[in-house]
């Protein structure tokens, strides 16, 4: 049986606080394995640590029977509605047990440790692919993801309700995820490895001439990303509704290039087909899970520069002098606009800006500001930013 800490590091000497979690999906082992090979390595390794260092497994439970969940996925409910009704409910399930021990765990950190906070969670995919990143598309997750090379992914969260790290970064901190490989392959161990020590000397735990294998992980992640390393973004999700008997057709990769009309899977006998010319991502080969696949595209470089200018001015300010647009709430977190409005502008044009898209009823889209929530200052001075 693993233990929920499986390893802490804590030096007295200030510095920033680096929360690793593995196993929010029980069969993704990977991430559990690397994370007790490093702590070991870290208490040999006698570097110059600053800061604390923590690493935590996510569903126990599901861990120890080998399975992605007991009854729901741990990792799509973490919505601040939902965690509400948790805190009062009589009889938890599985899942919210876990999540309930993880919170006390986060935030008992963000009460007692010092920032800058960082939080990576570790996963695995069911299909072949390259190691890669999520993040939420704040300026500060983007800016921190940049330092690795491997290929990122912005705007999982406007497809996904309640993955953990969506719940941190709406705390406003930097947190990402990585995906180091397949599930059940030796590489995803070592990626992992290669990507926690990579984080440890980014976010300025270790000194770079304190890891004599920087170079060796550098490349390591290099390599095994086949060098790519754009910024890509979520266009499509097909998402497998109750009750229905989907498979994927064998053989797809992430990153795979398809073709608009190209096969790529089965629903209930007929053939489900790409819906634009892209790249294929995160193809579901197990049982358990919505996500059937996502299709992707790349982000052109002049629009990474644009989106970050626009909301350095806050351009969206202007926005609400718009008829039809208007903040729901003081804090400017979110924005509500009638459809009539919205049919005029497009969703890229919102992603700029720093927005997820949210369908509110008939009449309105809510949409959600990645920035407002940012603690941007927190991390202006480090050396990333």
């Amino acid at each position: 049986m693993v233990d929920r800490i499986i390893g802490k590091i804590e030096t007295g000497k200030p510095g920033p606080t680096v929360v690793f979690f593995a196993g929010i999906h029980g069969n993704e082992v990977a991430g559990v394995f690397a994370l007790e090979k490093v702590f070991g390595e870290l208490d040999k390794l006698n570097a110059k640590i600053r800061g604390k260092i923590y690493g935590i497994c996510g569903n126990l439970k599901a861990l120890a029977s080998n399975k992605r969940y007991i009854k729901e996925d741990l990792n799509r409910l973490w919505t601040k509605s939902n965690i509400k009704k948790i805190a009062i409910k009589e009889k938890l399930s599985d899942e919210e047990e876990e999540l309930v021990s993880l919170m006390v765990i986060l935030e008992k950190i963000l009460k007692d440790d010092p920032g800058p906070y960082y939080f990576i969670d570790l996963h695995t995919t069911s299909s072949k692919t390259l190691p890669f990143i999520t993040i939420n598309d704040a300026l500060i997750n983007r800016k921190f993801s940049a330092n690795f090379p491997v290929p990122v992914i912005l705007g999982i969260e406007e497809f996904l309700d309640g993955p953990m790290l969506s719940y941190i970064n709406q705390l406003g901190y930097v947190a990402i995820g990585f995906e180091s490989g397949q599930h059940d392959e030796a590489i995803s161990i070592t990626n992992n490895i290669a990507f926690i020590f990579l984080t440890l000397v980014f976010a300025r735990l270790i000194k770079k001439k304190s890891l004599p294998e920087f170079e060796v992980y550098f490349n390591q992640l290099k390599d095994a990303s086949g060098d790519v390393s754009e910024i890509f973004e979520i266009i499509y999700l097909y998402r497998i509704q109750n009750g229905e008997h989907f498979k994927m057709l064998p053989g797809f990769e992430s990153f795979e290039s398809v073709s608009k009309g190209m096969p790529l899977a089965m629903s209930d006998g007929f053939t489900v087909e790409s819906q634009y010319k892209a790249r294929l991502f995160m193809p579901l080969y197990q049982k358990l899970g919505d996500d059937g696949f996502f299709l992707i595209r790349s982000i052109p470089y002049f629009a990474l520069k644009l989106s970050s200018f626009l909301r350095k001015i806050k351009f969206d300010n202007l926005l609400v002098w718009l008829p039809g647009i208007q903040w729901e709430s003081r804090e400017k977190e979110i924005l509500r606009v009638d459809l009539n409005t919205a049919k005029y502008f497009t969703g890229p044009l919102f992603h700029l800006l720093g927005y997820r898209i949210r369908v509110m009823d008939e009449n309105y889209l809510r949409l959600y500001n990645r920035e407002h929530a940012a603690k941007t200052e927190m991390y202006r001075g480090e050396k990333w930013y």
